[in-house]
C-alpha cells in the first residue's frame, strides 16, 4: 500500500508528512542525509499492527518548506514542528515518537520540551545524554580541530563549503555516504586519519554494486530528493550546537520521563563516539536521564543506517515495545 502524502501546517512551516494505517499515532523522524523514505519498511507493519503510521519529511528537507536561516534550524524548531504535526494528526492524545540519527536527538528533546503531546519515545543509533558539559561545537573543536583532525560536524560549520562539495554530485554524495555508515563498508566516516581541510567525501568508496540492502530505486528516490532540495537546510541542523546547549540549559527538567527505547546497529559508527563503543557504558549513562527505559537492542549485522540495514529486526522491535506500553 502507498502512504497518503499530506501537507501540514506546522509551527509556520509545511511539513510532508507520508501516513498510513488508523489507531494510535506513531511518528517517525528521520536523519542526515535522509527522507520520510528511511522508514518506507516500518510503514505497513505498523499500520498493519493497529497504528497510524507517520513518516516525516523534516524542514529542509523533501517536500517540506526550507527556510534559508541557519537559526531556523535550531532544535526548539525542530521538535515544535514535531509537535505541531501531533497536534494535526492526533489532537486529543499524545503519540509515539521514533527518530533516528538528528531524529532521535529531535524525537528525544521533543519528548522534554512537549512532553504532554508525547506518549513515548524511541531513539535508534544516538542516544539522549541530556546536557553535554559544554556546546559539541566547543567539544569536537578541542578533540578534533585543535589537533589537526578532520570531524564531519567541524567541516560542516562554514556556510556554503560542505553544500558546495555535496551538491556537486548528488548520486555519488549519497552514495558514498550511505555506504561509509553502514555495516558494509570500513570507511573512515566522519573523520578516521584524515585532515583538518580535506573534504568529506576524499577516500570515501563508493562501490558497484551497492549493497542489497539499498536498491537502485531506492537511491534514486534519495537522489531526486536532494537535486531538488539542496543539502543546505539539512547541514544548517549541525551549525545550531551554541544554540540549542543555550536552550537546554535553561530547562529546569531535562529528564525523558516517557517509556523509552534505544536500538542500535552492533556496528554502528555513533557507538564509538558515545561510551568508547563500550554498550553496558553507553545504557549506564542513558538511564540516568531515562527514567522509563525499557531497555536497548544493539542488532547484530546492521551499522547506522539499522531501520534500513535490518528492517525486520528493528520493526520487530519496535512493535514488541509498542505492545507493551
Amino acid at each position: 500500500m502507498i502512504p497518503d502524502f499530506r501537507i501540514i501546517e506546522s509551527n509556520g512551516m509545511r511539513v510532508r508528512a507520508a501516513v498510513q494505517g488508523e489507531g494510535p499515532l506513531v511518528l517517525m523522524v528521520h536523519g542526515f542525509p535522509e527522507s520520510w523514505y528511511s522508514w518506507r519498511h516500518q510503514m505497513a507493519p505498523l499500520a498493519a499492527a493497529g497504528f497510524t503510521a507517520c513518516a516525516i519529511d523534516v524542514r529542509g528537507y523533501g517536500g517540506s518548506d526550507k527556510p534559508h536561516e541557519v537559526e531556523a534550524y535550531s532544535m526548539a524548531n525542530m521538535c515544535a514542528d514535531v509537535a505541531g504535526v501531533i497536534d494535526a494528526l492526533s489532537p486529543n492524545a499524545p503519540a509515539v515518537l521514533v527518530g533516528h540519527d538528528w531524529g532521535a536527538p529531535i524525537v528525544w528533546h521533543t519528548a522534554v520540551l512537549h512532553a504532554r503531546k508525547v506518549r513515548a519515545v524511541a531513539g535508534l543509533s544516538v542516544p539522549y545524554y541530556a546536557l553535554p558539559p559544554m556546546p559539541l561545537s566547543r567539544i569536537f573543536k578541542a578533540m578534533y580541530t585543535d589537533q589537526g583532525k578532520f570531524f564531519y560536524m567541524a567541516y560542516f560549520q562554514d556556510e556554503g563549503v560542505a553544500e558546495a562539495e555535496l551538491e556537486a554530485d548528488v548520486r555519488g554524495t549519497l552514495r558514498r555516504m550511505y555506504y561509509a555508515a553502514s555495516a558494509d563498508s570500513n570507511g573512515r566516516w566522519g573523520g578516521g586519519d584524515k585532515l583538518v581541510g580535506e573534504p568529506l567525501l576524499q577516500g570515501l568508496p563508493d562501490p558497484d554494486p551497492f549493497p542489497s540492502w539499498l536498491t537502485a530505486a531506492d537511491i534514486d528516490y534519495f537522489v531526486g530528493e536532494f537535486e531538488r532540495s539542496g543539502f543546505r537546510g539539512p547541514i544548517n541542523r549541525y551549525r545550531n550546537f551554541e544554540r540549542d546547549w543555550e536552550m537546554m540549559n535553561n530547562v529546569a527538567d531535562r529528564k525523558v520521563h516517557q517509556p523509552s527505547l534505544f536500538i542500535a546497529g552492533a556496528q554502528d559508527m555513533v557507538l564509538k563516539m558515545f561510551g568508547d563503543g563500550n554498550v553496558d557504558t553507553l545504557v549506564a549513562t542513558m538511564r540516568d536521564q531515562l527514567t522509563d527505559f525499557r531497555g536497548a537492542h544493539i542488532v547484530p549485522g546492521a551499522g547506522h543506517w539499522v531501520q534500513q540495514e535490518a528492517p525486520d529486526a528493528t520493526t520487530g522491535h519496535l512493535i514488541d515495545w509498542l505492545a507493551q506500553l
